[in-house]
């Protein structure tokens, strides 16, 4: 059974009966844009309270006969509250982008209305993720390193002044190259990929969650993401409590 919107069926499962929900999907960049949209609806005053979930069941579409890929992914969900601050911090600017070229690099071919699954886009492996490992690399340093430099120049920041980066968790080499292009230190960078793999859409709210006891209200954090498609962002956030 296919539920027609994954988020109306959490909602239902958790008992969040007064409220509405729905899918978005934006691969590794999920759960950063989805953060905007939530920042957005509270904004606008219409809406209180919003749950934003990130989760990806990657072990279903990767290929453990690609070891360009098998190795790199793994399952993983997590889940924010936002609302409106109790005071002046919170959401404070982004830089998003998109280029559907990028889907030549890094997609899964089959299983959608392009290519429905039959017994031959199986047989081809055309359900598993692929990626053209050097291309994404270079694309996904390039533009989360401009993304992040975007924000701090837009908003007259130094980057000694940023506390911290949420970067979504594609692999340590990714995460390394664009510390140095950013002129960010590692201590600023904060990692988790090493219990979890790359779990797309999971990565910033699992990053959040490792390392939130020591956020503390006024903390300066950059958030980046670079996911298929391709999708990319940065977002500047300041903490709003202890």
């Amino acid at each position: 059974m296919h539920a027609t919107a994954t988020a109306a069926y959490v909602a239902s499962e958790i008992g969040a009966s007064n409220a509405f929900g729905f899918d978005i999907s934006a691969a590794c960049s999920g759960f950063l844009y989805g953060m905007s949209t939530a920042s957005a609806f509270i904004e606008s005053g219409r809406y209180k309270k919003i749950i934003l979930i990130g989760a990806d069941k990657m072990s279903s579409i990767v290929d453990y006969t690609d070891r360009n890929t098998c190795i790199i992914f793994g399952d993983g969900a997590g889940a924010v509250l936002m609302e409106a601050s109790s005071n002046a911090f919170g959401w404070e600017d982004e830089y998003f982008r998109s280029n559907g070229m990028g889907q030549e690099f890094l997609h899964v071919k089959a299983g959608g209305s392009l290519h429905p699954t039959t017994e031959e886009t199986l047989a081809k492996g055309w359900e598993a993720i692929y990626q053209e490992g050097k291309t994404v690399f270079k694309n996904a340093v390039s533009e989360m390193a401009f993304a992040t430099q975007e924000v701090l120049r837009r908003n007259d920041l130094q980057p000694e002044t940023v506390d911290y980066i949420i970067a979504h968790q594609a692999n340590k080499r990714i995460l390394d190259a664009t510390q140095t292009r950013t002129k960010l230190s590692q201590e600023q960078f904060l990692t988790n990929i090493e219990r979890y793999g790359n779990t797309t859409a999971a990565t910033l709210p699992l990053l959040m969650r490792d390392y939130e006891d020591q956020f503390k209200t006024g903390d300066k954090l950059l958030f980046t993401a670079f996911g298929g498609g391709f999708t990319w962002g940065s977002a500047f956030y300041t903490w709003a409590y202890n």
